[in-house]
């Protein structure tokens, strides 16, 4: 499927300096039944965090210690796993091993509130035509699409967390088309593909490590530095770090971006968008994106 004219532009060609961070978990010891007891230690200490949660919305992942988080990582790794970071749509598909493709503002924000909300599943498409004709014959559906971080004709939900929060999305299908987060899904190459934002952080890497991979590669949709200080974030976590998240999101909040959309003069883009995007961890489930014939299909997974 062609790109639209600006997506190249939009979009940072691979960044692989980070191709040599290497993260050292616990060495291998036993067999996989000791394997298979630590994925059970897991699974139970996130139950525990979960079951410490106020409601559905605010998760037990972010309720968990801090020292827990970190045990976590050595409790489910069993040998050596590298971290490359990469950029972009070039950077999508060289990716190997379980692939992480990061956009904060807004798209997989959006998609993230979208299940929340109790929408079924959201559809990733690259063009606005590939949207529309979807959505033409899915029951349910909904679009929301922006071009070049601004609002469609005719489609009335740009890629905005706020609106998103303000439909009644149970049972329903959530069709979306963004200029970054949406054309990198699409080229992602890897064992396992995640969608990812701020505020499914926890939960993805998670996820990442109860698959045991001997590679996870983060990519940036784009070339701007809430989608890199979530690469680095996702980072520390797999370290079992505990970054210090307002310092990554400084180069952010210092842009003339930021300013911009804390103005409330952007079309499509409320200014209340960036507190419900920055709000890590505020989800306690991953975002799986399986292929499928015309979209790739993005789920929620506990």
């Amino acid at each position: 499927m062609p790109f639209a004219g600006g997506d190249q532009q939009h979009l940072a060609g691979a960044d692989l300096a980070g191709a040599d961070a290497v993260v050292d978990m616990e060495a291998a010891r036993g067999d996989d039944q000791r394997h298979r007891n630590r994925v059970a230690v897991l699974r139970h200490v996130l139950a525990r965090g979960q079951a410490q949660a106020d409601n559905a919305r605010r998760p037990g992942v972010r309720d968990l210690p801090e020292a827990e988080g970190a045990w976590l990582v050595a409790c489910v790794g069993s040998r050596h796993v590298n971290i490359i970071r990469a950029t972009g749509i070039d950077g999508a598909m060289q990716a190997r091993g379980t692939v992480v493709v990061i956009d904060v503002l807004r798209s997989f924000t959006v998609s993230a509130y979208a299940l929340a909300g109790g929408a079924r599943e959201c559809r990733l498409v690259r063009t606005v035509a590939e949207a529309r004709a979807l959505a033409a014959r899915t029951a349910g559906a909904v679009i929301c699409a922006e071009e070049d971080a601004l609002p469609v004709e005719g489609i009335p939900i740009s890629n905005s967390p706020t609106t998103i929060r303000e439909i009644d999305l149970e049972g329903r299908i959530l069709i979306q088309r963004s200029t970054a987060g949406t054309q990198v899904a699409a080229a992602a190459k890897g064992d396992d593909i995640f969608a990812a934002s701020l505020v499914v952080a926890r939960a993805t890497v998670q996820a990442c490590l109860l698959r045991n991979p001997a590679r996870v590669t983060l990519i940036a949709s784009a070339d701007h530095p809430e989608d890199h200080a979530c690469a680095h974030y996702l980072e520390a976590l797999l370290r079992g770090e505990q970054p210090n998240l307002e310092q990554l999101l400084l180069p952010l909040r210092e842009s003339e971006r930021y300013r911009r959309a804390m103005s409330g003069a952007w079309p499509g883009f409320p200014s209340t968008d960036l507190g419900l995007s920055l709000d890590a961890n505020r989800f306690d489930f991953a975002m799986p994106v399986t292929p499928q014939p015309s979209y790739m299909r993005l789920t929620a997974s506990s």
